[in-house]
């Protein structure tokens, strides 16, 4: 789908088939934090074990992304967008009837699937309809009702957790599901397959068991019952398979990940530097809820109910994006926001039964802008030079960066929580794992001080 071809008033609707995706992805991704404690009071099973539940579902996000833009070559944009979203609504059942953490395990990877397909063919879709010039106006229009997702899914995940039956928080997705999948069919192009090639297999082994392994890896850390041994063999034999993946994707025409876009200074750092931001960010959607509710004591709806704030905040930021980053430039928000977040994140060490509500309303909608902020620069300054040959591959790239850091996160959280209190962490162990994840945005400021103020100038207009 190209500019040329897309009629205008037709463009202007393309984003809301991917809002339509992105919104049903990022509902999912954050309605079942909330939901945690009583899943696992139900399944008798501790919540911090459930962790395998949400980084299977982003993890099996990193693993098929790959697969999206051959897929979509072979068979079509509007085939594979509708398939994407039918196996996202096959893993919700299955999580919906699960009675016990590998069930649920299981359908949150086919939910993942699904997931993988969609979002990047919907970037792909949205990249390919709009100039450069107008396309951090695109994302943000674009962006701003998937934001719902987040915003609604903690209020709406404690209000069915704690009001009617967690099972509800996937079956909620049918009908959504079926809106895009409509969506699709009346308003993408029905675009013929192309020569897609053959597949990397071999490529598509290595990075999916290496970027499995070390998450597997990972996972175990804190849990007493395997050995130490074990954990290492995960993670540094995961890491071996990515590197084997690296020397392998150089010697081929089509690798199963593209990894040449790397090789654009802006896009590099986007990833580079998004990568750490993100494993800080993945880990406050996982630790608020299991801090509210297993730390202060409160239910899972008033859990819902300060979470909520955050989504508010970053859809509150999206009004002012374009001009800030046009005001500022991306080197001066990305520098100074991981500052404010990591700052952000310390004072979440001070918050106990007595403070305020409204004290903690009000940071948590500042960090929900600042963070959302920081998303919103990381993904446009990653396409604002990349050449339009280059742009599947990018979107690929960025992709599987954004979905393993976030599951990186997580999965540091609930490692630091089994580490520092076992099966049972109380108010001293959240404390001390939000000091450590407020480190990782500070640390990300090392990357963003390369940039040169003029880095991403074609997409923020900065200085023009």
């Amino acid at each position: 789908m190209s500019e040329a071809s897309t009629p205008s008033p037709k463009r202007r609707w393309v984003p809301i088939v991917v809002a339509c995706a992105l919104f049903m992805e990022n509902l999912d991704g954050t309605i079942i934090n909330t939901a945690l404690p009583e899943i696992a009071r139900d399944m008798g099973v501790s919540p911090l074990s459930l962790s395998a539940a949400v980084t299977s579902y982003l993890l099996s996000l990193a693993l098929f992304i790959p697969v999206s833009g051959w897929a979509t070559d072979r068979f079509g944009a509007r085939r594979i967008f509708s398939a994407a979203i039918i196996a996202f609504l096959l893993g919700s059942i299955v999580c919906g009837f699960a009675t016990g953490p590998m069930g649920l395990v299981i359908g949150r990877t086919i939910q993942g699937i699904g997931g993988a397909m969609m979002a990047p063919v919907g970037r792909i879709v949205l990249l390919r309809s709009f100039p450069k010039a107008e396309l951090m106006a695109a994302m943000t229009y674009v962006t701003m009702p998937a934001l719902i997702g987040p915003a609604v899914g903690p209020l709406l995940g404690g209000f069915l957790a704690t009001y009617a039956n967690w099972r509800w928080i996937f079956f909620v997705n049918i009908p959504i599901g079926i809106l895009g999948v409509v969506l699709a069919w009346k308003l993408f192009d029905d675009d013929r397959p192309v020569a897609a090639g053959r597949f990397d297999t071999v490529g598509f082994i290595l990075i999916g068991g290496g970027l499995a392994a070390f998450m597997w890896g990972m996972e175990t850390i804190g849990r007493a019952h395997l050995p130490i041994s074990f954990m290492l063999g995960l993670i540094f034999g995961g890491l071996a398979l990515m590197a084997l993946y690296v020397w392998h994707s150089r010697r081929i025409q089509r690798p199963a990940l593209d990894l040449s876009p790397l090789k654009i200074p802006t896009f590099r750092m986007a990833v580079v530097g998004g990568t750490i931001v993100r494993i800080g960010f993945g880990c406050t959607p996982f630790l608020l809820p299991l801090f509210y509710q297993l730390g202060l004591g409160y239910s899972a709806m008033e859990s819902g109910t300060y979470t909520f704030i955050i989504g508010l905040g970053a859809l509150s930021m999206k009004v002012v994006a374009t001009r800030f980053a046009r005001w500022v430039g991306f080197r001066r928000i990305l520098m100074f926001n991981g500052l404010v977040v990591g700052a952000i994140t310390l004072l979440f060490t001070l918050f106990d039964a007595s403070t305020p509500y409204w004290v903690m309303l009000a940071t948590l909608g500042i960090y929900g802008f600042v963070r959302s902020l920081q998303f919103t620069s990381l993904n446009a300054l990653g396409f604002a030079d990349l050449p339009p040959e280059m742009a599947a591959g990018g979107a690929a790239v960025q992709a599987v960066g954004q979905q393993l850091s976030v599951a990186l996160g997580v999965a540091l959280a609930a490692a630091l929580l089994l580490l520092l209190g076992g099966g049972h962490p109380d108010l001293s162990d959240f404390r001390w794992t939000f000091a450590i994840v407020a480190l990782l945005p500070m640390a990300s400021i090392v990357i963003f001080a390369r940039m040169k103020p003029e880095d991403g100038s074609a997409v923020s207009g900065h200085g023009r």
